[in-house]
C-alpha cells in the first residue's frame, strides 16, 4: 500500500523527474537497450558484467530455466553482438562459452545508468 503524500508536498518536486521517466519508457532507450529488457536476457547479461565467462550449463543453472529458453535468448544477444559464444569439445562433451562484447558492456552500461536515474527520480 503506498504512503500517502503530505499536502503541501508537490508530486513533482524537480522537473526532470518526469522527463526522466518518460524519456525512458517511450523513446530513450534505443532498440539496442530495449532487447535486454526480457528478464532471461537482462539475467544473462546481468550474470556475465560480473563474469568473465560463463558457460552454457552454468547459465541455465543460475537462471533456472530451460536449454531452449537459454538457447534462444543467448542467440538474440548474440547476433545483436552483446555476446560472443564460443563451442567447443571437452572430453567429446560439447560445451558452450558465453562472454559478453564490448558493445554489450557499453549497452548493459546504458541500461544501468538508465535504471538508476529511474530509481532515483522515483525516490526523490
Amino acid at each position: 500500500m503506498a504512503r500517502p503524500r503530505p499536502a503541501d508536498k508537490p508530486l513533482l518536486t524537480h522537473p526532470r523527474r518526469l522527463e526522466l521517466v518518460a524519456d525512458h519508457v517511450s523513446m530513450g532507450a534505443d532498440n539496442d537497450e530495449r532487447l535486454i529488457y526480457d528478464r532471461l536476457r537482462l539475467g544473462i547479461m546481468s550474470a556475465l558484467s560480473v563474469s568473465e565467462k560463463m558457460s552454457f550449463a552454468e547459465l541455465k543453472q543460475l537462471l533456472n530455466t530451460t536449454d531452449g529458453n537459454l538457447s534462444t535468448h543467448a542467440r538474440k544477444l548474440e547476433l545483436a553482438g552483446f555476446l560472443s559464444c564460443r563451442k567447443r569439445f571437452s572430453k567429446r562433451l560439447p560445451r558452450t562459452e558465453y562472454r559478453m562484447t564490448a558493445k554489450g558492456r557499453r549497452v548493459f552500461a546504458r541500461y544501468l545508468k538508465h535504471m538508476e536515474a529511474l530509481i532515483q527520480a522515483a525516490r526523490d
